[in-house]
Order: C-alpha cells, then sequence, then structure tokens
C-alpha cells in the first residue's frame, strides 16, 4: 500500500466525522446534491460524452455508460427519494438489564468503509455515495476507466456539496482507475471495512478470489424465466420481451427461457416477431431449434450458453418436459440472482418460488423489478447473491453492523 494509502486514510479519518453529522445536516445535504446535479447537468453530459465517444457505439453495453437529461433527472430524484428514508444508523436493537446491574443495549452503526469496485455505469458513483452519506459510511470508489471523465465530474460535484454543508468532503474518495488501484483496495484491511464489486461475473469473481478485504459479491444473473404449460402466451410473451429487450446490458435481464413443450410450438411462434423486431440472438438447444428453424438470428446452443450471463440483446432458449426438468435446470445454472415462472396453475407457481433458491423469485412478472429503486428501498449499491450479511438489492438498510453498548455502576466479572 503506498499509491492510494493516503486517501484511504482520509477517507477513514473523515468517516468519523461524518458519523458526529446530524439528521438534519445529511437530509439537507443530499437534497442539495440533488439539485446541483440537475443545475450543473450539462458539465457532467459534456464529461460524459467524452467517456462515451472512446466506446462502440454498437455495443449494448455502451448503454450502461451513456448519461441524458433524462437519466440525469432520474439520478437526481433516487438522490431525494434516499434523502427521504430513515438513517439505519443509531437504531436500538435491544435494551434489558442484566442480573448483575449492567444495563446492555444493542444498536446499529455504520460499517465504517465501504469500498466499491465497479464498471461503466457512472450512475453507481452517486447512488453509492448518497447511500453511504445517509447512512454515516466512508466510501472510497473505483470505477472503470472507461467511466473516468463521468466519474470525476461527478466526484467534484459530491465534493463541493459536502463542502458547502460542513461535511469533511474526504467522506467521498474516488480512487485512480488503473488496475494497480484494484490489487492495492485488496490489502487495505485496516482501513477499509467491505469491499462490494459490481459489473461483469469475471470481476466479482476475481475480486472474491483476491481480496483479503471482506467482499460481498453483487450483480452476476444468469436469469430464468419459465414458460409453464398453463401459462397465459400473452402474458408470458410480454414478459419475455420486457425482460430481455427493456435494458439487455443489466443484471435483471434474463438469460434462458425455459419453455414447457406442451406449448413450446405456440409459444415460440409467436416470440419470433417479437424478438425479430430488436434482432435478439437465440441460442436454442435441440427442440427449440427444431420450433425456431428460420428465425433469422438462431444458433444452435451449446452447454456453456446456459451458464451466460449475455448482457446483451442474446438469450438461450430450452424445452423442457415439465416443471420438474425446469426445477433441475435452474438449480444447476442458477446463480441464484433472479428467476421466475409465468403460470395460471398456482400450485405450481407456490412450488417453483419455494423451492428456488435466489435472492429475488417471481410468479408472472419480469425479472426487471430486482432493483432496490423498484421495491422502494431507494438506490441500491448492487444485488447481492450470497446469503451472509444480505440478499437481493444491497440498500440503505443493509449499510449498517451492529454494537453492544454496556453501561455500569463499577461491577467486575467474579
Amino acid at each position: 500500500m503506498n499509491k492510494i494509502e493516503p486517501l484511504i486514510i482520509k477517507t477513514w479519518k473523515a468517516a468519523v466525522h461524518l458519523r458526529r453529522a446530524t439528521d438534519k445536516q445529511l437530509k439537507t445535504t443530499l437534497l442539495q446534491l440533488a439539485d446541483e446535479l440537475e443545475k450543473s447537468s450539462a458539465s457532467i453530459l459534456k464529461a460524459n460524452e467524452a467517456d462515451v465517444a472512446k466506446q462502440d457505439p454498437d455495443n449494448p453495453r455502451t448503454d450502461r455508460l451513456l448519461l441524458n437529461k433524462q437519466r440525469i433527472s432520474s439520478i437526481a430524484s433516487s438522490i431525494r427519494k434516499i434523502s427521504r428514508l430513515a438513517n439505519p444508523s443509531n437504531k436500538t436493537l435491544e435494551r434489558r438489564a442484566l442480573h448483575n446491574g449492567l444495563q446492555l443495549q444493542k444498536i446499529t452503526v455504520p460499517l465504517g468503509i465501504v469500498g466499491a469496485i465497479y464498471e461503466s455505469r457512472p450512475n453507481v458513483t452517486f447512488d453509492i455515495a448518497a447511500l453511504c452519506l445517509r447512512s454515516q459510511n466512508g466510501c472510497v470508489l473505483k470505477g472503470s476507466s472507461e467511466a473516468e471523465n463521468t466519474n470525476q465530474a461527478a466526484i467534484r460535484l459530491i465534493k463541493k456539496v459536502l463542502k458547502a454543508n460542513d461535511i469533511d468532503p474526504d467522506c467521498v474518495t474516488l480512487l485512480p482507475s488503473d488496475r494497480e488501484t484494484v490489487q492495492e483496495l485488496f490489502t487495505a484491511t485496516k482501513y477499509v471495512d467491505v469491499l462490494i464489486p459490481r459489473g461483469s461475473d469475471s470481476l466479482i469473481q476475481f475480486v472474491r478470489k483476491n481480496s483479503l478485504v471482506p467482499v460481498i459479491e453483487t450483480g452476476a444473473g444468469v436469469c430464468h424465466i419459465y414458460v409453464e404449460k398453463e401459462a397465459n402466451i400473452k402474458k408470458a410473451l410480454n414478459i419475455v420481451v420486457n425482460a430481455k429487450v427493456s435494458r439487455p446490458s443489466v443484471c435483471n435481464a434474463v438469460d434462458t427461457i425455459l419453455v414447457d413443450e406442451a406449448v413450446a410450438p405456440a409459444f415460440l411462434n409467436q416470440l419470433q416477431p417479437l424478438f425479430n423486431k430488436y434482432q435478439v440472438e437465440v441460442f436454442a438447444d435441440n427442440k427449440a431449434w427444431k420450433i425456431l428453424k428460420g428465425y433469422p438470428h438462431l444458433q444452435k446452443a451449446g452447454a456453456e450458453d446456459f451458464d451466460r450471463e449475455f448482457l446483451d440483446l442474446k438469450c438461450a432458449v430450452k424445452v423442457v418436459k415439465n416443471i420438474d426438468e425446469a426445477l433441475e435446470h435452474i438449480q444447476v445454472h442458477s446463480t441464484k440472482h433472479s428467476e421466475a415462472i409465468v403460470s395460471n396453475n398456482k400450485k405450481h407457481c407456490e412450488r417453483f418460488m419455494q423451492e428456488v433458491d435466489a435472492a429475488a423469485v417471481y410468479s408472472n412478472a419480469s425479472t426487471r423489478f430486482t432493483d432496490g429503486e423498484e421495491m422502494g428501498l431507494g438506490a441500491e449499491i448492487g444485488i447481492s447473491t450470497q446469503k451472509l450479511h444480505a440478499r437481493g438489492p444491497f440498500a440503505l438498510e443493509k449499510l449498517v453492523t451492529e454494537k453492544w453498548l454496556l453501561r455500569g455502576n463499577g461491577q467486575v466479572r467474579e
């Protein structure tokens, strides 16, 4: 640790100051940040244009990087919503007296310093900063080089607002975007309390395998939708198309469509023109291939295609015999992010929701709702696919840990 250690230490020290901030001060800061973001949108968009200009315009992933006035407005709205949420820190969870007279209290406290490593999306810079400020956590952010100009403009604005509201601006720090920073961050165990990767599965696995700082995994999603034999076909088509094409580059987009053989011809034949409109590339198993033969964007699926998080206008399709085969396939290939069933059979829907092991399980709805904003939690740092500490949207309520307070009058242990 040498290059980024001074930056992290500044954040570590500034976090103490942040924990002394009043609730009114925090709310005012976030509301002003939202206002200033909209007022300064021109400079943010100019920086973003420079980043986008370096990318392939035909790559759907470029959409993750792109900002426009509508998205700026959405980010500002999200920050305002976060300001209205209750601070999850300093809440009493338990209070009682011990037999020796000690007064015991358990409270929630900030995690401390939250580190984040993320790809492309510049909105994440604002989301994480706002969530950490509201929960009184310091944060060190390592964005990608693709979004470097946008992230730097965002941090300048955040620090300006922090300073104006008498909060140490060092409690939010943008680290250099080079790869050496990541390796140094992995060993910052003295100062960084938790590290959260947000991006591709390869990024998440790399962080998980190499970081000495505790890691909360987020983001990687091989999401399935199972169209059961008693599904309403029209409803199933709307759900599948929405889950694939509304934003194909996000982690809650569907990757594999499982279709019951009883409805496969009817469903897949009607799906073809809808997918063709968006030029969705389909990787089909043998049964689906026979039905879809003639679809202009058809590929034969290999075994590896059913483990792919496409993040693109691509998906795998498999025809299954029944719900048992669908559940077995999901158990083998799921990354435990978001899974869905479409069916009018309530018994099968409930069985699916009970047996599938994932952070979010849906009945007759698009997987695209796995999102802190959509679930009323405010923005989220990411979608946690693990089971310790947080699962699902890693939002404001999870940015705390616990502390035990014991007040005595000279007690000693016998």
